[in-house]
């Protein structure tokens, strides 16, 4: 059975379709952000995709070709990154689809791929489906802020807390 999911290439007229489709949800992002990564498309650090369902905005997804965790750009690995799904689109495929999408953007300039979750319950759902996707941890350990976690050290468990993981070809 095919889902009726179009994914396509964010174009400049989609920033106001973007903010409008995100706002009044958990995942809503600000203008000037949902502009920036416009302006990353536009200079070829990024790759924006979006997901429609039934023709309504559905969620979207990055890849980021410099990303700010330093392994990454040391190894030349792009990041997938804010992978978003609208909450009454959640459990669709839709997901699913959007790193399909991603992930062939990101073999056709390299061999890997990376992406990040955060590490409390808000991120189940993302750490449970990377790990299904043949993503395994990039064996550095937990990060905080990009920088490596040291033992004994505390750190405050938000959304900058991260464990990075890396899918080859």
């Amino acid at each position: 059975m095919k889902l009726p999911v179009q994914i396509r290439h964010m174009s400049e007229d989609d920033i106001n379709l973007v903010y409008q489709g995100l706002s009044g949800h958990d995942i809503q992002k600000p203008l000037e952000y949902i502009q920036q990564c416009w302006e990353e498309n536009e200079k070829g650090e990024r790759v924006t995709l979006l997901a429609f369902y039934e023709n309504e905005l559905a969620g979207w997804g990055h890849l980021v070709f410099n990303p700010h965790y330093t392994y990454f750009v040391e190894e030349g690995i792009p990041e997938i990154q804010n992978l978003d799904v609208i909450p009454p689109l959640r459990k669709r495929g839709i997901g699913g689809l959007l790193i399909d999408a991603l992930e062939e953007q990101a073999f056709a300039k390299s061999d890997k791929v990376g992406i990040g979750f955060g590490l409390y319950a808000d991120y189940g759902t993302a750490q449970r489906l990377y790990v299904k996707r043949g993503y395994i941890p990039d064996g550095r350990g937990i990060m905080y802020d990009n920088v490596p976690v040291e033992p004994g050290r505390q750190v405050r468990v938000d959304d900058d807390l991260i464990l990075f993981l890396i899918k080859s070809k």
